[in-house]
């Protein structure tokens, strides 16, 4: 697999055994059907399960059962993972960084010990509500209600392009406490077998058709007070969680494109025309050249924003970065490699057009790539130019 300037060369047993086992389940799991399930708008039935039996869920929280692995062997995995299909990252990533991370970092005792260990082991399923029909890049406007009624809280509003919920036993809503002063945003354990919840799912995307997207219904959907998420109030609960799984998702992004590249240069080496290998002509040399080199810069970019969240320097600022410059990397490559393979980068034996057509979701969930600039331009000239 590319690692050009051998910076794999540096990891640990551990981040290696993570590596290779996340890379043997994709050969095993993921690749020979990946294709039939894009085309059919399906997602592999028992996977959840699987990935929670192999340790693919948050790994890199301790305790209530999570091995608290380092955060390059986490981003490994979300590499591995993406290798194979953005949906199939996208269910871990939501499943880790979006419902077990805000429970561990802002739950209470009970609610970790109830939820942290089975969402571990894929015995439950988890969802993340925060975006509304109305309210996409501008999430602190959301109009999902919560008003406390003696020791229940009454939730009211939707939540739409919501990974897993479909399948989700429990969902972690962002809603406006109006029972407090100046309404804050509050997060919610809501069950979804609860009476006024609804998990419709969202069929025909031409994008990310191996993942379960879906809805969240609210409606007057009634939970004990022991289900709000104790410590954090504000826009800061969500982002903090937008922020783990956008660092994942640059991780992802690099391994989509590796994905993309490693197909290219096969085919370049089998395909013959005008009677030698494609590899051998100067455009399609050029072409694997300047891929490499976008994926090898890429990689140090994430191998690097590693280094500083295990130090506790790293800022939602450097994630947004690295999240807007590897998925629009991904997303070129991914083009450039389909037309490496001429007419048979169209069909699903090869993976570059799936991984094209999936990064153009990834590319604008979870911060668009223009906010994602904003962002940007924000911290370098201390002017905000969304407000």
């Amino acid at each position: 697999m590319l690692d050009y300037v051998a910076l794999e060369a540096d990891l640990d047993s551990e981040e290696r055994m993570i590596r290779d086992t996340a890379r043997e389940f994709v050969d095993d799991r993921i690749r020979p059907d990946i294709g039939t399930h894009f085309e059919e708008g399906t997602f592999p039935e028992g996977l959840m399960a699987e990935m929670g039996e192999l340790g693919f869920f948050a790994p890199n929280l301790e305790g209530y059962g999570l091995p608290g692995v380092s955060e390059t062997a986490y981003g490994l995995l979300m590499q591995e993972l993406e290798a194979g299909d953005s949906g199939i990252r996208s269910a871990a990533s939501v499943q880790g960084a979006l419902v077990m991370y805000p429970i561990y970092a802002f739950g209470s005792d009970e609610q970790k010990e109830e939820w942290l260990p089975k969402l571990g082991t894929g015995e439950a399923v988890g969802c993340f509500g925060l975006t509304e029909p109305e309210h996409g890049s501008d999430p602190a406007s959301m109009e999902t209600r919560a008003e406390k009624d003696g020791d229940e809280y009454v939730l009211s509003g939707s939540k739409t392009w919501i990974t897993n919920s479909p399948v989700a036993d429990v969902a972690v809503v962002w809603a406006r406490d109006t029972s407090a002063d100046e309404s804050p945003v509050r997060g919610f354990l809501v069950e979804t077998d609860h009476d006024g919840v609804s998990t419709n799912k969202i069929d025909e995307k031409l994008s990310m058709r191996a993942s379960i997207t879906g809805e969240i219904g609210l409606s007057d959907v009634r939970i004990p007070e022991e289900n709000v998420l104790p410590n954090v109030s504000g826009m800061k609960g969500p982002l903090s969680c937008l922020t783990q799984a956008r660092y994942g998702i640059a991780w992802g992004a690099v391994g989509a494109a590796r994905d993309c590249f490693e197909t290219a240069r096969a085919y370049a080496s089998d395909r013959e025309q005008f009677g030698k290998p494609i590899g051998g002509f100067q455009i399609q040399q050029q072409k694997l050249a300047e891929m490499a080199t976008q994926i090898t810069t890429s990689q140090l970019l994430v191998h690097r924003l590693a280094d500083l969240k295990e130090r506790g320097d790293l800022r939602p600022q450097h994630v947004s970065m690295a999240k807007r410059n590897n998925v629009r990397m991904a997303r070129d490559q991914a083009r450039i490699a389909r037309e490496m393979l001429g007419g048979n980068g169209i069909t699903t034996d090869y993976s570059p057009m799936r991984h094209m057509a999936n990064m153009e979701t990834v590319y604008t969930y979870e911060g668009t790539h223009d906010i994602h600039t904003l962002i940007l331009g924000q911290d370098l000239t201390g002017i905000a130019a969304f407000e």
